[in-house]
């Protein structure tokens, strides 16, 4: 007896569902017509994807995102949460020093989601891999009560040595690239019902980070480097401590942007700065005598002390200095 789902559009309640279609009428759907990287040796469609590793070495990084948590239809397209899924872990790529090269997704999802809202998904996948330089090559489906995408991304070095978190040293330059804040922002106009400014909202919804800022840090020499995923302090914080280091920062400058908005909603945006994720800035820390990047701007230094992050001297006192999942 034939198990395979009825075509889509044939008129049953699962018409125009991943119940319709079936798990291989959805990855043709996602996979149809793609262009790969020339890194995808054999891209989707066996047991296993072959990506080329030149050097002999493959960066890898993971990121789960579930609806609800990490996302919401309500405030995003299925096309924008495809491109954020896939720019939260991309940025991890280049937070090593590396290029991203491939990427997979593992898909959990009701039977009952609309193809239209997968393919969107993937549509953004796609988009944001290739922005990056990267190709899709695979993943997995399977069925759950709640959507989940979980993206894997591998990355080259080229050659390079990976750039870690344990590196920095005491006068070091910390310096910045991409922003921070704007997605905070976006978070507290959302959350607060609106749907402007449309700049700032777009900041959280599909987030813009800086790719080819990482390889260009590492081949300038810089001594570590993080993504920026859960605020500009907390990150920091994580050099600090596998580094050994204590970090003073400055404020970024307020962008005129975020004061109107900081201002209509009674927040200090100076806030949204230093402890606001989901930007994907990176951040790294710099030998003093070189030169940094363009796109790289310097916001404090490293020295010798115990571990923290001071914020211009100071303890900073505005709040929690960022996100943790799990905190209460």
């Amino acid at each position: 007896m034939p198990t395979s789902s009825p075509p889509d559009g044939e008129g049953s309640e699962t018409s125009g569902t991943l119940a319709g279609v079936g798990e291989f009428g959805l990855i043709a759907r996602l996979t149809a017509g793609r262009v790969q990287p020339a890194s995808t040796l054999l891209g989707p469609g066996d047991d296993a994807a072959i990506v080329a590793a030149p050097d002999g070495r493959v960066v890898v990084s993971t990121d789960v995102l579930v609806e609800g948590v990490h996302f919401r239809f309500d405030w995003s397209t299925p096309e924008q949460v495809g491109r954020k899924a896939a720019a939260s872990n991309l940025a991890d790529i280049a937070a090593m020093g590396a290029v991203p090269t491939a990427l997979l997704l593992g898909l959990s999802c009701p039977e009952s989601t609309p193809i239209a809202t997968l393919t969107e998904i993937g549509d953004g996948l796609w988009a944001e891999a290739t922005a990056a330089g990267a190709g899709v090559v695979g993943g997995d489906v399977t069925s759950s009560a709640t959507l989940v995408l979980s993206i894997t991304v591998l990355g080259s070095l080229e050659g390079r040595e990976p750039v870690t978190r344990s590196g920095a040293r005491p006068g070091d330059i910390v310096a910045l690239a991409g922003r921070t804040g704007w997605a905070a922002a976006g978070w507290a106009v959302l959350a607060r019902g609106f749907r402007s400014p449309k700049v700032v909202v777009g900041a959280q919804r599909v987030p813009e980070p800086p790719y080819a800022a990482g390889p260009a840090a590492a081949v300038a020499g810089a001594t570590a480097m993080i993504d920026v995923s859960d605020g500009l302090l907390a990150d920091l914080g994580h050099i600090a401590a596998a580094s050994g280091v204590e970090i003073d920062v400055r404020p970024p400058p307020v962008p005129a942007r975020l004061a109107d908005v900081g201002a209509a909603l009674g927040v200090d945006p100076v806030h949204w700065l230093l402890t606001g994720g989901e930007d994907h800035a990176l951040v790294a820390t710099f030998p003093p005598d070189a030169g940094l990047p363009a796109g790289w701007a310097a916001i404090g230094e490293a020295r010798e002390g115990s571990p923290r992050v001071l914020v211009s001297g100071k303890p900073y006192d505005g709040g929690a200095a960022g996100w943790d999942h799990f905190a209460r």
